[in-house]
């Protein structure tokens, strides 16, 4: 049988990548994930997920070209791990992505996993678990990849690595099951205590004067975006997401959730001051701001140990950086032609379990039984359809080698910002605020050489246009990385090129050795089903709609009412437990006069 183009093109890049594996170096590094006690915003000592009884989290490095080798071991005792490689395109070895439900089964309490990839793309990105809800809980760290062939190695001196994140004092799992709950109709996401840098408060970064350093900044919360900005300094963006941009001076940054940022800052030439670097959390993503917030975290560059640590500079208001105004550096044009479209309209709503969830085109994510990249591989013909994939992953099927279009419309009152897995797209379009439905007519004002990165924001019901090429078979997220929404399903599932995945790929058998310790089917569709890979009985679906003429008002009212009615029968029992005499009788009338009730009460009580 002849081969076709897209499977010899496909062939090649499998023959360079063995290649590039076979003659590279290997990195190794040995995960043993364990609990841990940290307190790092001084505040609360808590439980935390660690690595080899150690936290905060390693940074893992390595080289472009060089073959990654992480051996992960679960030793929690209690929850299942995966680890996500963020902003890895994985080519050729989509089952290293780390999703759990998606691209491999759960690392179960006791079990073990190895990923083992090659890297061919610098730049800053992190890794974090792809379990439910998890890794706000310390299972996170930064993943950079040195480039010796980088274009702005000259510019600068040294590196410095500059997390951020959100940090919670209870642990998600109590935190997600009362955020998803009949209890929280209107599905306000619950709000950190505390912003951190480099998982403390006060950190101080000695610098020497006039030396240039490149900041690696990564935003590894849960929730909240962060403004960034040094004092007495510019910054100059050279790279987002593991893509180098043409340089663009910047003032302060707005960082949403899982993006990334390297800027170049150099230092005065005096030492007679410190400054502060400020992180500041986005306060509109929050329903409600609680007492004792801590909303701001300070760092200092410190240019000589003697001097003062200055308390940071108000400002009267937040101007950042606009990130659609990037150029990448290697000029790569706007995709034109396109051959797919999916279109995404993004809304919150209640199920009929009273709770709040998010949808894409009506439909909340719930993980199938299957994963779904082991229903891609066992289906044979089957696999371009995608009904296999389940009712509730929301699949859309790609062919190899086209450019695709997604067009998300943000019916959301609420900023989000979007990660896809497996590439880095063009920021085709984004709207201003309150624009509405994309409506087609904005095809003027796209860049000609667009900005590309794999994390972008989407303001509130507003809408953005992006584009790729799906030239990486696999299965591959793209979901709201606000750790809150993916809980309640703002994922779509994208099925790339699955019949040439089937040629291509091949499953080390560990992977099967973890699907059978965590008793998670690997065979068939999404429910299990290995005759009928239409039948899709038995597979896993989100709670029945709301009733009809329900809304979230009427649900807190029903709530509360029923709550008020269990409180009264309690209170009514409590009474009950024996008959009130007349000397009780008269304590009661004094209880109810006490609590504002009129004298009239007192004629109406029985003698």
């Amino acid at each position: 049988m002849a081969m076709s183009l897209s499977n010899f093109l496909y062939a090649i890049a499998a023959f360079f990548h063995f290649f590039i594996t076979a003659n590279a170096a290997t990195v190794t590094y040995d995960f043993n994930v364990t609990w841990v006690r940290a307190n790092p915003d001084a505040q609360f000592e808590r439980d935390v997920i660690g690595i080899n009884n150690q936290w905060p989290l390693p940074p893992v490095t390595a080289t472009v070209g060089d073959r990654l080798i992480v051996n992960v071991e679960n030793q929690l005792g209690n929850e299942p791990v995966t680890i996500h490689w963020h902003g890895m395109y994985m080519n050729g070895t989509t089952d290293m992505d780390g999703a759990a439900g998606v691209s491999q089964c759960e690392i179960p309490p006791g079990g073990a996993f190895t990923y083992n990839f090659t890297i061919d793309q610098p730049g800053t990105y992190w890794y974090h678990s792809h379990v439910r809800g998890q890794y706000p809980d310390g299972l996170r760290g930064p993943l950079i990849i040195h480039d010796p062939d980088s274009p702005f190695a000259d510019h600068y001196d040294e590196e410095i690595v500059l997390t951020l994140s959100d940090w919670y004092h209870d642990s998600m799992p109590n935190l997600l099951s009362s955020f998803i709950s009949v209890t929280n109709p209107t599905g306000a996401e619950p709000v950190p205590q505390a912003a951190l840098m480099n998982d403390t408060q006060n950190l101080t970064v000695s610098v020497e004067p006039g030396k240039t350093y490149m900041f690696r900044m990564v935003n590894m919360g849960a929730f909240a975006a962060q403004y960034v900005w040094f004092e007495g300094h510019t910054m100059q963006i050279v790279e987002v997401d593991g893509i180098y941009t043409e340089p663009a001076d910047a003032e302060m940054l707005y960082i949403t959730a899982a993006q990334r940022y390297s800027v170049l800052v150099t230092m005065k030439n005096d030492t007679s001051a410190n400054f502060a670097i400020n992180g500041a959390m986005d306060q509109d993503l929050f329903d409600a701001v609680p007492d004792g917030l801590q909303s701001n975290v300070t760092g200092w560059l410190v240019y000589d140990q003697a001097n003062e640590n200055p308390a940071p500079t108000l400002v009267d208001e937040y101007n950042w950086f606009d990130d659609f105004t990037l150029v990448p550096q290697d000029g790569e044009d706007l995709y034109d032609n396109v051959d797919y479209t999916v279109s995404l309209d993004l809304k919150m709503d209640n199920l009929g379990d009273g709770a709040n969830y998010a949808f894409f085109n009506d439909i909340t994510y719930v993980g199938p039984k299957v994963p779904t990249l082991y229903t891609a591989l066992t289906t044979g013909d089957s696999a371009t359809d995608a009904v296999v994939y389940g009712g509730n992953t929301n699949p859309f099927i790609l062919e190899h080698n086209q450019v695709v279009e997604i067009i998300l419309n943000n019916n959301d009152p609420g900023k989000h910002p979007f990660h896809l897995h497996g590439h880095a797209f063009q920021l085709a379009y984004r709207s201003d605020e309150e624009a509405g439905p994309y409506v087609g007519n904005a095809t003027a004002d796209y860049p000609a050489k667009p900005m590309r990165r794999d994390t972008v924001l989407v303001k509130p019901d507003g809408h953005i246009v992006l584009r790729f090429k799906s030239d990486n078979p696999g299965i591959w997220l793209f979901h709201c990385h606000i750790e809150w929404h993916v809980a309640s399903g703002l994922i779509a599932t994208m099925v790339e090129a699955p019949l040439l995945l089937q040629n291509s790929l091949s499953i080390p058998p560990s992977h099967y050795d973890t699907c059978r310790a965590s008793n998670t089917p690997f065979e068939g569709n999404a429910a299990g089903n290995t005759v009928d890979f239409t039948d899709l009985t038995g597979e896993n679906t989100s709670p029945a709609p709301l009733p009809a003429g329900f809304t979230a008002g009427g649900i807190v009212a029903l709530v509360f009412s029923c709550l008020a009615a269990f409180l009264g029968m309690a209170v009514i029992g409590w009474y009950g437990i024996k008959p009130i005499g007349e000397a009780e009788m008269g304590s009661a009338e004094r209880r109810v006069r006490e609590a504002g009730v009129v004298e009239e009460t007192r004629r109406e009580v029985p003698k």
